[in-house]
């Protein structure tokens, strides 16, 4: 049984979350209080955290930033602001995904099945079989044909191959890459994109793997298998 954190302080509102997501089969938990959630986190597991915006104690957009320092747990941002900057803004600090008040009990309840579909590729064999990854010589391979990537370029795309449709932000890359804590720019890490998209490109043609995210990142999307 999928556990689910609900942090909300309307209270109607989360138990109304809450009755969704029991019915649907999941165990659900709820905080009312931003200055708890970071504490109760690294006590308790869960397999997604629903993240309202505004809170008292800590915002959301503050708290997402602060679990994503110790935690790739699943995150849906929920806000009552509609301007596209809150939004982007969410996903560049680590949400998987985000819903807008008012929302519908069933709606949310798709999304939060949706998000953790999408995350079953960390926990089993990679979705697509066609790409091969071999972390020993930094090789990708397709069929018979084969490329080899930088170290960076590899770990760029174990990254994102890893988690299919979830969109990493720059700075998350950035993090990942270069653990050092050397200073790069943005621009570091849209080269090494695309490097990266020319070598897949002439692995599968005419398929473009790593998609850009305008003002949030980039995702990874699995290749058609019907693809030669």
């Amino acid at each position: 049984m999928n556990r689910i954190l609900i942090v909300e302080d309307e209270e109607k509102l989360a138990r109304l979350e809450a009755d969704y997501l029991h019915n649907a089969g999941f165990e659900t938990f709820c905080l009312a209080d931003g200055l708890a959630v970071v504490p109760w986190l690294k006590e308790n597991s869960v397999d997604l955290i629903l993240l309202d915006l505004m809170l008292p104690g800590r915002d959301g957009l503050d708290l997402c930033r602060d679990i994503r320092r110790f935690s790739t747990v699943p995150i849906i941002m929920v806000t009552a602001r509609i301007e596209e900057v809150d939004r982007l803004l969410g996903l560049e600090l680590g949400a998987d995904d985000y819903i807008c008040k008012p929302f519908s009990p069933r709606e949310m309840t798709a999304r939060v099945k949706a998000v953790l579909r999408r995350m079953q590729p960390l926990a089993m064999e990679p979705v697509s079989n066609l790409l091969k990854l071999d972390p020993q010589s930094f090789r990708v391979s397709v069929g018979k044909l084969e490329t080899e990537l930088t170290a960076v370029e590899f770990q760029l795309l174990q990254t994102m191959y890893q988690q299919p449709g979830r969109i990493f932000s720059r700075a998350r890359l950035m993090d990942l890459m270069y653990q050092d804590q050397r200073i790069v720019s943005d621009r570091t890490i849209d080269s090494h994109i695309k490097k990266l998209r020319k070598k897949l490109a002439d692995l599968l043609p005419g398929q473009e793997l790593i998609h850009s995210v305008y003002g949030a990142g980039y995702r990874y999307e699995a290749p058609n298998r019907n693809s030669d």
